[in-house]
């Protein structure tokens, strides 16, 4: 999906609301999105500066941004910068907008990973009943000898 930005505004893809993104998570990617270079879809702001936007403390944007990069919408890098004296500091997080599409993508492979882990408990549950063992707690060393 190509970005493009013409008058006050920017856009945000509607298959975002298929995350199940908190509010938090929302307003943080939405900024990001905000501020971010259409052609590198990166941009650079401080914690604080996110938190003025949205109304957050530092701690609560960066609590929100840790979760957006595991759930695979950002990618996040330490930046450095030279004072006018030489010396060098950490400067702001360098923010990777990811394309949507691979996101949802991503998203999807892990509810399939969770559905196949649910399926397998169930069928181990169902074996179980069948062998006249109803509790699935019972350790499965403890077979009746006959």
């Amino acid at each position: 999906m190509k970005h493009t930005r013409k008058g006050n505004f920017f856009s945000l893809p509607n298959e975002v609301f298929l995350l199940g993104l908190s509010p938090g998570e929302l307003a943080v990617y939405s900024y990001l999105r905000r501020c971010e270079s259409r052609k590198t879809h990166q941009c650079w702001p401080s914690y604080k500066t996110i938190g003025e936007a949205v109304g957050m403390s530092e701690n609560t944007v960066r609590k929100y941004t840790l979760r957006l990069e595991e759930r695979g919408l950002i990618t996040t890098e330490p930046t450095e910068v030279t004072t006018r004296n030489g010396q060098k500091r950490n400067g702001n997080l360098l923010y990777t907008i990811l394309p949507i599409q691979e996101v949802i993508n991503h998203s999807y492979e892990r509810q399939m990973v969770k559905l196949e882990e649910v399926t397998e408990r169930q069928q181990v549950a169902e074996e179980l009943r069948k062998q006249g063992r109803v509790r699935p707690c019972e350790p499965l060393c403890a077979l009746p000898r006959g």
